[in-house]
């Protein structure tokens, strides 16, 4: 039994730092990194779940090939359960170049791979039935599972009892809501990116943001700002948090480390203002290494790191 199972995106990360501008054509510029990370909302989630020390599994589809060998060795390093990870012949695993700059923002190149091919028929609901959280990471970015197909998947978890948490991608399609509309009945946690959210309720401030997805039917919104923070809601309780103050080496996976302090709030029965504290938290601490998840330390860690850094005013 898993604690968390994260069902959607894995991919592999070639990560360039720094990227002061991109070459002209036929050009070459030289980099002082350049380094191979595991990657994907749902692969990034999972192992800060597991460094944090809670259980976690993932549900997701790579290729026959050596990025799908890299990341599915990097998730049992990591103590991720991969039994719901199918292979599938004939498409290569998803892989993204990270560009970060030297101020530590990043700019991807992205290709889909195997992550276009998972479906609802991949998802192995014993495996869901027996944990007390899905978290679906990337919605957006899951061409045969985003709408009706995904809302499906997470009714059936909740008619398990399964909690339900909700992350979502930027949207080069442009379809927004269209997709994600379907699936907001069904979800007890909607945890989007500001800009992800503005582009979804068409709000720019996050309480009507927020009060869009509750009358939607989400339970929880959690709002991640970036460098102000967060904004979190529920029917009864609102909060805007600061963040931690830190200094940025790469910021690739922050938003999904927070997600993975968020779920560990809800694991372990903290109230919402201590949940969105320690998303916060976790977020902050990614952005101080190389890649996604190297920053990522213990929950006893991470608690010490609240207790002793401060958060930025205004």
């Amino acid at each position: 039994m898993s604690d968390v199972i994260s069902l959607g995106i894995l991919v592999a990360d070639v990560v360039a730092k720094p990227i002061k501008q991109w070459p002209e054509e036929g050009q070459l510029i030289l980099v002082d990194q350049f380094e191979l990370h595991t990657g994907g909302c749902a692969m990034n989630t999972a192992v800060a779940l597991s460094r944090l020390g809670l259980s976690a599994g993932i549900i997701g589809k790579v290729g026959q090939d050596a990025f799908g060998d890299y990341l599915v060795a990097a998730l049992q390093r990591e103590g991720v359960d991969t039994a719901g990870i199918r292979r599938q012949e004939g498409v290569n695993t998803s892989a993204s170049m990270v560009c970060v700059t030297p101020s530590g923002e990043r700019s991807f190149i992205h290709y889909l791979g195997a992550n276009a091919e998972l479906g609802a028929e991949d998802v192995d609901f014993d495996i869901v039935e027996r944990a007390k959280v899905l978290h679906v990471g990337a919605a957006l970015l899951i061409p045969k599972l985003d709408g009706a197909p995904l809302a499906g998947v997470l009714k059936r978890a909740q008619e398990l009892g399964v909690t339900t948490v909700l992350d979502t991608a930027w949207d080069g399609r442009g379809r927004w809501m269209e997709a994600v509309g379907p699936c907001l009945p069904y979800t007890d946690y909607c945890v989007p990116s500001y800009e992800e959210a503005r582009m979804l309720t068409g709000e720019r401030d996050p309480a009507a943001i927020a009060r869009v997805f509750l009358a939607a039917g989400v339970k929880y919104v959690g709002i991640k700002l970036g460098e102000k923070g967060c904004y979190v809601r529920s029917a009864h309780e609102e909060y805007h948090l600061p963040p931690y103050q830190v200094e940025a080496v790469d910021a690739t996976g922050a938003g999904d480390s927070w997600v993975a302090g968020f779920i560990t709030g809800i694991v372990t029965g903290r109230s919402l203002v201590e949940t969105a504290r320690l998303g916060n938290a976790v977020g902050a601490m990614s952005v101080t290494a190389m890649g996604a998840s190297n920053g990522i330390r213990s929950l006893a860690e991470t608690e010490e790191f609240m207790r002793q850094t401060p958060v930025r005013e205004g």
